[in-house]
């Protein structure tokens, strides 16, 4: 007895890390991608903070002449000289870029503080909507070259779960969605809620996957990507942390057309 409890931990504590190591991978694969998403809104912040710059030094020319000029003829040519207009006109759109691009900094910082809470041991309700939300705007860069992406959500309530946790198994179902897409394609994701039960779907138009590889998905190490391009662990960790959550995943696919990915949860945990 001692021994099968001994061999349970060990067993925990191997899906633990497997858990951190298969989260680490992830947001490293992320990490280009995330650079890339800040370093352009954070590009035309500063273009434009040089531009406002340069600005300001005009508009202080026309006040200070205010005091110095002789006539107002002369004020006038001045203002027309420095193109005060264009400049009054252009404030404004420079302040509103720049308003967005550090809005859309904001979005993906928050996104990524939500998705790397990775010590979570409480089950607590939460928002599922917010969650896979979080994970696109992580996600987003890797996306937006393969597919367009839709949102389809229906009426959730507050389920009680690890959200960063199914952060994890959204990311890994959205990048794989994203690599079964060879050229250009459409990924639909989608929730809702039935009997007790709620759910979030991941389908993309993408080559699909073989019918003898189905039942072999949730295995560990296997993967149908190239060398290299995977661990073979996202889907059979994803399921572990499903099951943990007393849930199921759903596979439907057809070579050619696509795959289906269905997660389902329960609202409320048994206690």
């Amino acid at each position: 007895m001692i021994h099968k409890k001994h061999l349970l931990r060990d067993l925990a504590e191997v899906d633990a890390q497997l858990l951190q190591s298969e989260k680490m991978a992830a947001i490293g694969q992320l990490a280009a991608g995330v650079a890339h998403e800040i370093n352009n809104p954070i590009g035309y912040v500063f273009s434009n903070l040089k531009a406002l710059a340069g600005y300001v030094d005009d508009l202080v020319k026309i006040i200070d002449a205010t005091e110095t000029v002789s006539s107002l003829e002369e004020l006038k040519s001045l203002i027309e000289t420095l193109e005060y207009s264009y400049i009054r006109d252009d404030v404004q759109a420079l302040i509103s870029e720049s308003e967005e691009g550090i809005g859309r900094v904001k979005t993906i910082i928050t996104a990524l503080k939500d998705f790397s809470h990775i010590d979570e041991e409480d089950f607590r309700p939460s928002d599922l909507h917010r969650g896979l939300d979080s994970t696109l705007n992580l996600v987003s860069n890797e996306l937006k070259y393969k597919a367009e992406v839709i949102k389809a959500y229906g009426d959730l309530p507050e389920i009680e779960c690890l959200p960063s946790q199914l952060n994890q198994v959204a990311l890994n179902l959205l990048t794989n969605a994203a690599h079964a897409i060879e050229e250009r394609g459409v990924i639909t994701l989608s929730t809702g809620c039935e009997a007790g039960m709620a759910w979030f779907e991941v389908h993309d138009t993408g080559r699909g996957i073989k019918a003898e590889h189905i039942d072999r998905l949730f295995e560990p190490f296997f993967s149908t990507k190239a060398v290299g391009e995977g661990t073979g662990l996202g889907l059979s960790l994803s399921s572990s942390i499903v099951q943990k959550h007393g849930g199921h995943i759903e596979v439907e696919s057809e070579e050619g057309r696509g795959t289906r990915f269905r997660v389902w949860l329960p609202i409320i945990q048994p206690h």
